[in-house]
């Protein structure tokens, strides 16, 4: 029966998980896999029947063979072969002045390829340098950049916990980490407190984020006041250890709550004034002798209405009247008999009174821009016949002689 081997290629590296086949092996023994890489020899870690969580037996690649006394004998030389390189190329990259930082050399298990591993600030012309790693060793040389995560994860370093590094445990992958975990979980944002020794956030930062988002679910938000059975609060602060939710009553003092009673206290407030006032009220039917009496005085206005209605139009037609008449010359009409009181019926206004009335109305209030009509010549003479005659000027005011009689 085959076994789930867990394999590290270094005594801090990471573990990587293959499948036993028909080899019987058990913890601390070496194997042989086939990686990406190439040939490489790994140290049995962790034997278990299931595979790890996460991972599908598909996925998991059996070991290729035992090693060998030879291969043991070939391992030891790789690592005083990959020590070597790791000196010479740090002399190189010295000499040369190369923006870099050599991390680790790792050589494969048939020599096939050396690679070295790198940090660098940017972009590093390192061509130069691996014509002198070819010259030197006489095989493939790669190398390969690498962030300061990674660096940690190779050389490993104690944490702030007094613990190994997690990246160098057990991590196999890096999970994004962001200040916003930071403040979720109540930390003091002091970068030597939240930063890990690679200079980054924490990882372990992520391992609680999903524990911490399911307890903000339940609680309210800091710094926000609410309305409770207790009165206007305002929430202060939360703690997850204990799930409970510290609030700020209307007499300054501190009340410590756990999330259920805070459940409870919510669902039982008393409305505010303020929620009352905006409430909309409800309108009441207005009684019967209310509407009576609202159609009585409507009656009257209408009433008012038409009397006002008739007076302007009797004004606009008498006005229409008289604007109708010719130069001094009155005109008389037959005014019909009267009715049993003996007053005279008026007649009513017809349309064409009602245009010129308002017509007359309007010439009425506004001055009249057109120039009076000169009169005719026979009333210029008619007009001079009727005037007495003017003193004459040159003779004291005395009329003027005739000038036929020559005296």
């Amino acid at each position: 029966m085959s076994h789930i081997l867990g394999i590290k290629f270094r005594d801090h590296g990471q573990l990587y998980y293959f499948d036993s086949g028909p080899f019987v092996v058990a913890p601390g023994d070496d194997v042989l896999v086939q990686t990406e890489q190439g040939l490489g020899m790994g140290r049995v870690n962790l034997v278990r029947d299931t595979p790890p969580e996460g991972m599908e037996p598909q996925e998991i690649k059996p070991i290729f063979r035992l090693p060998t006394p030879e291969d043991i004998e070939t391992q030891r030389e790789n690592n005083i072969l990959g020590r070597e390189a790791h000196a010479y190329a740090r002399k190189c990259i010295e000499s040369r002045e190369l923006d870099m930082k050599l991390v680790d050399v790792e050589v494969l298990h048939d020599r096939g390829k050396i690679v070295f591993y790198f940090t660098a600030p940017g972009r590093v012309d390192f061509r130069e340098l691996v014509k002198d790693l070819v010259k030197s060793y006489h095989t493939r040389i790669e190398l390969r950049q690498i962030g300061v995560r990674h660096e940690t994860q190779m050389i490993g370093a104690i944490g702030n916990c007094g613990q190994m590094c997690c990246c160098r445990r057990f991590m196999r992958k890096f999970a994004p980490v962001t200040i916003k975990m930071a403040k979720e979980q109540n930390l003091f944002l002091n970068p030597t407190k939240i930063s890990g020794i690679c200079g980054r956030l924490l990882c372990c930062l992520s391992f609680e984020q999903e524990n911490y988002e399911q307890f903000q679910k339940k609680c309210p938000r800091v710094g926000k006041k609410f309305a409770t059975s207790l009165g206007m609060v305002k929430v202060l602060r939360t703690n997850l250890f204990r799930e409970t939710v510290t609030i700020l009553d209307e007499a300054g003092e501190e009340r410590e709550l756990t999330v259920e009673e805070w459940s409870a206290v919510v669902e039982a407030r008393q409305p505010t004034p303020e929620a009352l006032a905006a409430q909309p009220r409800p309108v009441e039917p207005p009684a019967r002798e209310t509407r009576q009496e609202q159609r009585r005085s409507e009656g009257g206005s209408s009433h008012r209405r038409n009397q006002d209605r008739d007076a302007d139009r009797s004004r606009a037609s008498s006005t229409g009247a008289a604007g109708t008449t010719g130069s001094g010359a009155a005109q008389s009409s037959a005014t019909p008999a009267g009715d049993a009181g003996g007053q005279p019926a008026a007649p009513g206004p017809r349309e064409g009174d009602r245009d010129a009335a308002h017509k007359s109305s309007r010439r009425g209030k506004r001055p009249s821009r057109n120039k009076p009509a000169r009169p005719s010549r026979d009333q210029n003479t008619e007009q001079q016949r009727q005037r007495p005659p003017r003193p004459d000027a040159r003779h004291g005011g005395k009329p003027s002689r005739d000038p036929e009689s020559g005296s």
